[in-house]
Order: structure tokens, then sequence, then C-alpha cells
């Protein structure tokens, strides 16, 4: 990776961990091992744009480049150049791993071997967000397992729009938009869903083994409002009033003043309709 001011890096990443490119850096991803890497990728941007070494090369003239380089301009005549980036190349061999490329690097952050800061028998969350990875700006990320005894409950961020990735196991979500209307639909691995800011959503298990999504959000710090918490700062007055009925009718709702993310599942799934 190279940065502003001639910042250059070089760092290995493995399975289970994740790395951070700000915008506008140069960088490459280079399979160092001997089976096909897949890499999920995220952009804080919905129409992501970028060009490539062979396709900033081809926007210049020979003669440019040869000044660049104090060469003659005859010598950049081989190159297959066009203003469109080779995107992935295929090389003769693998790279040289320079001995500085397996130390720490600022950019990037093992979050499966991070203590989980969420963790129950429902599941357990780990965050990469600023509090924990400071180099972040604009984005985040959840590693979210829903054991099939959780469930996330209902929720909303009231800030930031919610993209994932489904890497193990099969789910459910609902999602209501502000005009009241409903969606539901399956999730299996592979598939990608989105959630627009500030929009009510939950996710269930449906298997007898745990989900696994990978979980960006467009904010250094992703925040969420909560069923469980949010209940627990009205009055039982307020809260029949809102659902139209007496006092006496309400649930006996537990007190929770920290969210919990995920809950454990007491009831069995729903119907699949």
């Amino acid at each position: 990776m190279f940065e502003n001011d001639s910042s250059f890096s070089s760092f290995t990443v493995n399975a289970g961990q994740i790395f951070y490119v700000p915008s506008g850096a140069l960088h490459h991803l280079e399979n160092i091992g001997t089976e096909e890497v897949e890499f999920i990728v995220a952009f804080t941007h919905e129409r992501p744009e970028d060009f490539g070494i062979s396709g900033s090369f081809g926007a210049m003239t020979d003669a440019v480049l040869g000044n660049t380089y104090d060469l003659p301009a005859k010598a950049f005549e081989p190159l297959n150049r066009t203003t469109h980036a080779t995107v992935i190349g295929r090389q003769e061999s693998v790279s040289s791993i320079p001995t500085g490329a397996r130390w720490g690097n600022p950019h990037k952050f093992d979050i499966e071997a991070m203590s989980a800061p969420i963790s129950s028998l429902a599941g357990s969350a780990r965050t990469a967000c600023k509090k924990f990875w400071p180099i972040l700006d604009d984005i985040s990320m959840y590693s979210l397992q829903v054991t099939d005894e959780g469930m996330r409950e209902p929720h909303w961020h009231p800030t930031t729009v919610e993209m994932g990735y489904i890497a193990k196991g099969n789910a459910r979500m609902t999602v209501m938009n502000p005009g009241g209307s409903l969606v539901t639909y399956l999730l299996k691995p592979g598939d990608v869903y989105f959630i627009p800011r500030a929009y009510l959503h939950h996710i269930e298990n449906l298997g007898d083994q745990y989900i696994h999504f990978l979980i960006f959000f467009d904010q250094n710090t992703p925040g969420d409002i909560g069923f469980k918490a949010f209940i627990s700062g009205y009055s039982r007055e307020t809260l029949a009033a809102a659902f139209g009925t007496n006092v006496e009718n309400l649930p006996e709702f537990p007190f929770t003043p920290i969210d919990p993310l995920l809950v454990e599942r007491v009831n069995p799934v729903d119907p699949i309709e």
C-alpha cells in the first residue's frame, strides 16, 4: 500500500482478519498461498470508483513516462497499456515477502482473534470500530454470530446504513420502512443484504447451528436502538396509551438499562410462510 507523503507498507492478511485502505491509497492484493483466496470487500460509497497502475500508465504518453523515470520514451513501447486497468493480473511467480510484512500493521485488524465485547448463549458480536481500530474513517464492521438459541433483537441504526454478508447458516430477516410497509426474506450463505438508515429490522436463526454475518456500516462507530432497552425508558401508563389498552393488559417488560443486542430465544421460531 502506498499513501500520501510516500508512506509505504506491506503486510500479510490471513483468514479471519480484515484490512482498511484509505480513500485514494494505491494498493494491491496478492495470493501468497496455494489455494484460491476469497475477500469480502465493502466500500463507503454506493458507486465505488478506482483506477489501477496499468490504467494510469495508459493515460500518459511514452514521452511523459520517459521524462518521469529518466528513461527514453521507447522503453515503454512494449507495455500493453490502455486507460482500463487490468483488475486481475497473472503473475509468473509469487513475489518475495518482505520480512516486515509479517509484523503488525495499523491497516489490518484480527477481528476473529479479539475477545468478543458481547458474548452469551445467544451468540457473540466482535466489532471493528474506531474504539478498537483507530485508523478507521467512516466505516466499521461487526462479525456477528447468532446461535440456534439466540436472535438479533428488533432494532434500528439512527445514523448509519447497514450492509451484510452471510458467511454461514440460514436466517430470516424482517425490515420495516418508516411508512409502515414490511418485507421478510430468507438469507443463505453467499447472500448480501442492504438496510437503509433508521429502518427497523431483526435477524432470526432458522437452523440448528449458529449463523455468521459480516456486517458493514458507513460510520466509524455504529449506534443502534433496540427493543429490549427502549421499552424501559417509558412509564407503563405511556405504553398503555401507545398500545391503546389498559395498564393491566401490558406484559411485564423486564427493566433493561443496557441493550443486549442479542437475546435468547425462549419461543419456537415462527413458521416459514
